[in-house]
C-alpha cells in the first residue's frame, strides 16, 4: 500500500505524531511547542500525560503510559490511560513490559494490553515494543499478541531505550505480520525526510517525530542520511 502511495509533505504531516517527551519539559515550552505544531500543520502531537493541554488548538493529542520502561503493572497502565483520556488525550501509546517479551510470555503480554484496551475502549491504542531489543521472531509474536488484545497500532520504540531506535527491518517485519489490520508506527531516530520515506516504503503508516520541522524544511533536498536504521 505505501509503495503505491507516495509520501508527500502533506501525507507526512497528516501521519506524524509531532513529539515532545523530554521529562524536563515546562509548561512554557509546551505552549511554544503547541504553537509550532499549529504553524507546521501537523494533525496531532504526542506529549507526556502531565502536559496534556487544556486548549488542544484543533490538534489530536497522543500521550504515553508506562513510559519509558514499561515495567509498571497492567493496572497502573490502565489507570494512567483512563486518566489521560479524561484529561483530553485522543490516543494512547503504551509501553509493554519488556520482561514479558524476553520471556516469550505472550499470554501475559496480551493480558496487559487488553487491560489498557478495556480502560480506554474508544481511544486509539498503540503498543510500543522496543523492537531494537527483539529478534524478528519476538517482534512478530508481540505484534500478534497486540492484535489479539485489540490494539490499533504496533510501534517500534520509545526513543529512550539503550538498544536503539526504529529500523526499516523491524518495520518490515511488523508490517508483514499485521498487514492492513493494524497500523505500524515508526518512532525513534527518524531525523530526515529520506529516513521517513524509507520507513514509509518499509510499511510504516504513522511516525513518531520530534524533528518534524527540519524534516519538512529539507523535504525536497537530496539528503540521504537516515539517522538510525538500515
Amino acid at each position: 500500500m505505501t509503495e503505491e502511495r507516495p509520501l508527500t509533505t502533506e501525507t507526512f504531516l497528516a501521519n506524524a505524531d509531532h513529539t515532545l517527551l523530554a521529562p524536563e519539559t515546562t509548561r512554557a515550552q509546551l505552549d511554544a511547542f503547541i504553537e509550532s505544531a499549529v504553524a507546521l500543520g501537523v494533525a496531532r502531537v504526542c506529549v507526556s500525560p502531565t502536559l496534556i493541554p487544556a486548549d488542544k488548538r484543533g490538534l489530536e493529542i497522543v500521550t504515553v503510559v508506562g513510559f519509558p520502561t514499561g515495567v509498571h503493572s497492567a493496572e497502573v497502565k490502565a489507570f494512567e490511560a483512563a486518566q489521560a483520556v479524561e484529561a483530553g488525550a485522543d490516543e494512547i501509546d503504551m509501553v509493554v513490559n519488556p520482561g514479558l517479551l524476553q520471556a516469550g510470555d505472550w499470554e501475559a503480554l496480551e493480558d496487559e494490553i487488553r487491560a489498557v484496551r478495556r480502560a480506554v475502549p474508544a481511544s486509539v491504542l498503540k503498543v510500543i515494543l522496543e523492537t531494537a531489543a527483539l529478534t524478528d521472531e519476538q517482534t512478530e509474536a508481540a505484534c500478534l499478541a497486540s492484535e489479539a488484545a485489540g490494539a490499533d497500532y504496533v510501534k517500534t520504540s520509545t526513543g529512550f531505550h539503550a538498544a536503539g531506535n526504529a529500523t526499516t527491518g523491524a518495520v518490515r517485519v511488523m508490517s508483514a505480520t499485521v498487514g492492513d489490520r493494524l497500523g505500524v508506527k515508526a518512532s525513534g531516530g527518524i531525523r530526515t525526510a529520506e529516513a521517513a520515506r524509507r520507513m514509509w516504503r518499509a510499511g510504516a503508516t504513522r511516525f513518531g517525530i520530534s524533528s518534524t520541522e527540519p524534516i519538512v524544511k529539507q523535504w525536497d533536498s537530496s539528503d540521504e542520511g537516515e539517522g538510525s536504521g538500515y
